[in-house]
């Protein structure tokens, strides 16, 4: 059982890894003609994370399409996934230090 800040953060984390799934699946369709790139609203997401419901991916407006009609770009893709590589690895810091607090404040009342 996780307390409310922690479970805070583990919904964030699913988020994030939900945003990378769209990222990766935009990235592997860079080729494919008609294929409309897919993100998330990352404070939306996070709402519907709370209330429990599914995630909505969303479409990107004003990205540039090509004669083909896909509009993949792959250097904003790039770059959301470093994003996400950022906001997971801190994630996890964030986590496993409130683990660490936890584990202490759980050792110390044994003293």
């Amino acid at each position: 059982m996780l307390d409310p800040v922690s479970q805070n953060i583990v919904k964030y984390m699913d988020v994030v890894a939900q945003r990378q799934k769209l990222v990766a699946a935009n990235i592997a369709n860079v080729d494919t003609p008609g294929y409309r790139t897919q993100d998330l609203d990352f404070e939306a997401e996070m709402n519907r994370q709370t209330a429990g419901e599914p995630a909505r991916p969303i479409g990107v407006p004003d990205l540039k399409v090509k004669n083909d009609g896909n509009d993949v770009s792959i250097d904003r893709e790039s770059k959301l996934l470093a994003e996400n590589g950022l906001r997971f690895r801190l994630a996890t810091s964030l986590l496993r230090d409130r683990f660490n607090m936890l584990k202490q404040a759980v050792q110390s009342d044994k003293s």
